[in-house]
């Protein structure tokens, strides 16, 4: 009976939302390419080809959504959850292509003013404002938990505040006939966009790349390991994001001298410090003998003598 108050969106629920974005996107969509076609307003026709990549960006987060909710398998033993992650990646480089081609349509204009009929442009506008904002009412709750509805729900902001930029420089036009603020509109647009997927992309890229959890200091976890009773070190880690909200630890951990008939308990006092200081649930760890470590172990990765012994 709820009506999207909780915090938690369920998965049916979530995507009804993300196809009802979908519809009124594409709709909206093509009304601004016929009115940007009629007025010669190159802001509208930005504002469109923005509002088509919101359409497409919502569509690619979709089939996303639903390819990560399939189970691990043998041909993916992690799952597909990361399957978002590169759909963020695509949203957001489709995102600069499209802030790029902007500023480049809005240099020809500059060189070259076009007539521009400012009540179309002002008409159109206002109704694509009051579709970004129902479609960003859609997607909120679930892009504070979604680096993929993320993704799709800023373009969706930029096109706002794009529909925002183009009624201003439809007004101006209709009362003073300034048709430079047409492509001005424009430059601003595109420059926000940019701004902001140079600003969103950078995260998605350091999972992709299995970069550490940026808000959890790698040297942190590896001190909270060294302080276990019956560690002496810990080598050949690899810290990483499996996907937005999952962090993996492997490493080879050293247990004391004359403490291995204790190693299965130390290695249970490892993995729950780390559950409970640093939510980290998937760790593999190798345990070493202290007169049988590695050989000048690295501390991240590398390889000693025990190196080529497993993969």
């Amino acid at each position: 009976m709820g009506h999207g108050h909780h915090h938690h969106v369920d998965p049916e629920a979530g995507d009804r939302r993300v196809f009802a974005a979908i519809a009124v996107n594409m709709g909206l969509t093509v009304a601004q390419v016929i009115g940007g076609i009629m007025s010669g307003s190159l802001a509208l026709i930005a504002d469109a080809l923005h509002n088509f990549s919101d359409a497409i960006s919502l569509i690619i987060a979709f089939g996303a959504r639903k390819i990560a909710r399939q189970p691990r398998d043998a041909e993916m033993t992690f799952g597909y959850g990361r399957v978002e992650v590169f759909a963020a990646l695509i949203n957001y480089t489709t995102l600069i292509v499209i802030g790029l081609y902007l500023l480049y349509e809005a240099a020809m204009r500059f060189a070259n003013p076009q007539d521009v009929e400012g009540w179309i442009i002002v008409v159109i506008a206002g109704i694509a404002l009051v579709v970004d904002v129902v479609t960003a009412m859609l997607t909120y709750t679930m892009s504070k938990s979604s680096v993929n509805i993320r993704a799709a729900f800023l373009h969706n902001v930029a096109d706002a505040l794009g529909s925002v930029a183009v009624i201003f420089a439809g007004t101006l036009i209709l009362l003073y006939d300034w048709r430079l603020v047409d492509p001005i509109v424009t430059v601003m647009i595109a420059g926000y966009i940019l701004w902001q997927s140079f600003h969103e992309i950078g995260p998605v890229i350091r999972i992709l790349m299995l970069g550490s959890p940026p808000e959890i200091e790698t040297e942190a976890v590896l001190h909270t390991v060294r302080g276990i009773d019956g560690v002496t070190g810990i080598h050949h880690a690899h810290f990483w994001q499996m996907d937005e909200h999952r962090a993996a630890l492997d490493a080879h951990i050293v247990i004391a001298e004359g403490r291995w008939s204790d190693a299965d308990a130390v290695k249970d006092r490892i993995k729950a410090a780390l559950s409970d200081q640093f939510d980290i649930e998937h760790t593999t760890l190798e345990l070493e003998c202290a007169r049988h470590a590695c050989d000048d172990p690295s501390e991240f990765g590398g390889r000693g003598h025990g190196e080529e012994q497993h993969g």
